[in-house]
């Protein structure tokens, strides 16, 4: 029985503005089916199934048995960490960081895009945010209470963005510009006269662009990063993740690249969130950064394998998709003749007891597409192809 002073508490009105992940209100319906025996393949998370190097692993469990490792940590992280960071960047993208003032260590870049969102936004501001795009750039930018203005990303005009569109928007007003390339949910490559365009446009309005770069190792020969533009650091911010490129998504290990000016406004909202990472975790992620080639071309020849059951799968649902698409997922525009991305996920879920992800949670712009994740072993791949056949000779 609720008291009646109960009952009369609200939560923060950002609260109200917001709703629960969609992938946690998901997962927990599939965990129900699971429970009542449905037995769901899921192709709807971008979680690696695979685990890191064998080092990382083995390095986490030594460093763990070490008494004096279980201590709090610089909020900078350890040296080793930002120093081995500096030297993925250098190696992978050819650009060159100060690993004392340049790098920030993060748990996770997802908690990255709040830090960058609290550090640069007063409420009011303007934020670009693409559409289609990842959910967490609109509810963070809500939480931080700024305005959100969207910009088009359309398949007619490649899934970039629309640079005479943008300059119809009142730029006056906006602060913070969410990019992301490779393009989730879009698998969109990026390119280095994008990534020019992008530094030029924010460098002439001065807006910070923020950079999400966590796909640029999966089915990619040549990883880009947006800091390989000539001045780019000057009004970028690169986020990059260990969680998809070194299978750490777990693990919580990300970091975040920019000027030094940038690196303290962005330590002085972290270190008042959170209190570091644990040391034999980072000692591990320093591992996974020396990986040579032939670890990432092992990674990415199980997900090539994979994707070619995935363009079946959508294949087999009537879907049409690009084939140059880059990343862990597959995303593919559904028959005209389907009435949503929803009522089609819905059904392979319910009939064909198949989790895919339907494309509007992303934006509007993605309501006729829907996303396969790579995320799950080929033989499993291979039984939610059969289910979906299965499905389809019932209609």
């Amino acid at each position: 029985m609720k008291s009646e002073s109960t009952t009369q508490i609200v939560p923060a009105k950002r609260v109200s503005e917001i709703q629960e992940y969609y992938f946690s209100r998901r997962l927990r319906e599939v965990a129900q089916l699971n429970a009542q025996g449905a037995d769901i393949i899921s192709l709807g998370i971008g979680g690696p199934d695979r685990p890191p190097h064998s080092s990382v692993i083995s390095t986490l469990a030594d460093e763990a048995a070490k008494p004096g490792n279980h201590s709090y940590q610089p909020y900078v992280g350890i040296p080793q960490l930002r120093q081995a960071m500096a030297d993925w960047y250098n190696r992978w993208y050819g650009v060159t960081l100060n690993p004392d003032t340049e790098i920030q260590p993060l748990i996770g870049s997802k908690e990255g895009i709040l830090h960058v969102s609290l550090a640069f936004l007063n409420p009011g501001d303007g934020v670009l945010v693409p559409n289609p795009g990842y959910p967490t750039y609109t509810s963070v930018s809500r939480l931080a209470q700024a305005e959100i203005f969207n910009y088009d990303l359309t398949e007619e005009g490649g899934w970039m963005p629309d640079f005479d569109a943008l300059e119809r928007l009142p730029l006056d007003r906006i602060k913070l510009m969410w990019i992301n390339y490779p393009h989730m949910p879009t698998g969109t490559p990026a390119s280095l006269e994008l990534f020019e365009k992008i530094v030029a446009f924010g460098k002439k309005h001065n807006i910070v662009i923020a950079h999400d770069n966590p796909y640029s190792f999966i089915l990619n020969e040549k990883p880009l990063s947006l800091l390989q533009v000539d001045g780019a650091r000057d009004i970028a911010i690169e986020m990059n993740s260990m969680s998809k490129s070194h299978n750490m998504a777990g693990w919580r290990v990300g970091m975040l690249a920019s000027n030094p000016t940038f690196i303290n406004w962005i330590l002085k909202v972290k270190s008042n969130i959170d209190s570091g990472q644990f040391k034999p975790l980072m000692l591990a992620a320093v591992k996974g950064l020396e990986a040579d080639k032939d670890w990432y071309d092992e990674v990415n020849a199980t997900y090539a394998s994979r994707r070619k059951v995935a363009e079946e799968i959508m294949s087999a649902l009537n879907c049409t998709f690009d084939p140059r698409q880059k990343g862990l997922f597959l995303w593919g525009r559904i028959p005209d003749d389907e009435a949503s991305s929803e009522s089609l996920a819905d059904r392979v879920l319910y009939e064909g007891r198949v989790f895919i992800t339907p494309g509007f949670i992303f934006g509007s712009n993605g309501d006729r597409y829907i996303r396969i994740s790579l995320c799950a072993t080929e033989e499993n791949m291979r039984k939610a192809l059969d289910r979906i056949n299965k499905m389809n000779n019932k209609q």
